[in-house]
C-alpha cells in the first residue's frame, strides 16, 4: 500500500473510532476497568474513625504509637491489545472483512485508553509472535497501532492463541486490561495459559465472526479454501450429513472460547461482521 493511501485510511479510521471513544466509549471504559486496583501511597499516623484493619503494626511498633497504611485509587492503567492476524481472519461476505472490524475495535478501545491517559500496547500474532509494541501513551502511539494493524503483513496464517498468551505473561509484569480479538476458530489448546494469564490480567475476549461461518450453504460442490493452511479442498454441500458436521464442529469452537473464557474468570464478547459492535461493547461495559 502506498503512502498515502495508507494515511488515508489511518485517517478515515480515526475519524470514526475517535468519535466513538469521544463520545461513547471513553466514560463506559472508565466505569468499568477504573479504580479496580489499589496502591500504597504513605504511612501517616492513626486518626479516630481510621480502620484498624489497615494499621501497620511494624512502624506503630517502632513508635509506640499506632500508624496506618494509605493506600489510593491506581489511577494509571495500561491496555494491552492483542490481535489475532491469521490467514482466517481476511475473510468476509459482507461489507467489511473480520480483519477490517478487528482493526475499528482496536483503535475504539486505544483511543478510549488515551482518554483515560492510560498505556496501550500492541501484540499481532499469528502461530508466533509477529509484533510487540511496548505500552506508551500519546495520540501518535495509537496512530502507529493502527498504522501496524492495517499495514502489516504476517509471515504465517495460522493461530497459536497459547503462544500468544505465554508471551503476555512474559512481557506484562504488572496487572493490564487485555483485549484479545480473534474468531477463535482455529485454536482449542489455550485453557491452561488463559487460566494463567487470567490470574494476573483482567482479559476480555473479543470474538469477531461472519454470518457464513455459522452455516455452510447447500450450494453444491465447491472448492473451499483453507486461509491458514493454504490446503483446498472439494466440498459436496448438497451433502446434509456434511453441513451438520460442519455445524457441529463450529458450534464445538465457540462453546469452547465461552466456557473457557468464563472458567479463566474472563470476559466474552461476540460480535458478527454485519453487526454493531459499539451496541456488543457497550453492553459488556454496562454489565461488569
Amino acid at each position: 500500500m502506498e503512502t498515502k493511501d495508507l494515511l488515508k485510511k489511518v485517517r478515515k479510521i480515526e475519524i470514526k473510532t475517535r468519535r466513538l471513544s469521544d463520545h461513547i466509549f471513553s466514560g463506559e471504559y472508565h466505569t468499568s476497568f477504573k479504580g479496580r486496583g489499589m496502591t500504597f501511597s504513605e504511612v501517616r499516623q492513626y486518626q479516630f474513625g481510621d480502620d484498624v484493619r489497615a494499621i501497620d503494626w511494624n512502624v506503630t511498633a517502632r513508635y509506640n504509637e499506632p500508624y496506618i497504611k494509605v493506600f489510593e485509587e491506581e489511577r494509571e492503567l495500561t491496555m494491552m491489545l492483542m490481535v489475532d492476524i491469521s490467514g482466517s481472519e481476511s475473510f468476509g461476505t459482507k461489507n467489511q472483512l473480520k480483519s477490517e472490524i478487528v482493526t475499528e475495535i482496536a483503535a475504539t478501545m486505544a483511543f478510549s485508553a488515551t482518554q483515560n491517559n492510560d498505556k496501550i500496547g500492541l501484540i499481532l500474532f499469528s502461530d508466533e509472535i509477529e509484533l510487540y509494541i511496548p505500552p506508551k501513551k500519546g495520540k501518535s502511539h495509537v496512530l502507529r497501532i493502527i498504522r501496524e494493524l492495517i499495514e502489516f503483513k504476517p509471515k504465517s496464517n495460522k493461530t497459536n492463541i497459547s503462544q500468544a498468551l505465554k508471551f503476555l505473561s512474559s512481557v506484562m509484569k504488572k496487572k493490564a486490561i487485555v483485549f484479545f480479538i480473534s474468531d477463535f476458530i482455529t485454536d482449542d489448546n489455550y485453557e491452561h495459559t488463559l487460566k494463567i494469564a487470567g490470574k494476573k490480567h483482567d482479559i476480555t475476549g473479543i470474538r469477531v465472526y461472519d454470518i457464513r461461518e455459522e452455516k455452510m450453504p447447500n450450494v453444491g460442490m465447491v472448492n473451499m479454501l483453507d486461509a491458514e493452511t493454504g490446503e483446498t479442498l472439494l466440498v459436496n454441500t448438497n451433502s446434509k450429513s456434511v453441513r451438520i458436521s460442519y455445524e457441529k464442529y463450529y458450534r464445538e469452537k465457540v462453546d469452547f472460547f465461552k466456557d473457557t473464557f468464563s472458567k479463566c474468570g474472563s470476559g466474552t464478547v461476540n460480535t458478527r461482521v454485519d453487526e454493531s459492535y459499539v451496541t456488543k461493547l457497550l453492553g459488556y461495559f454496562k454489565s461488569r
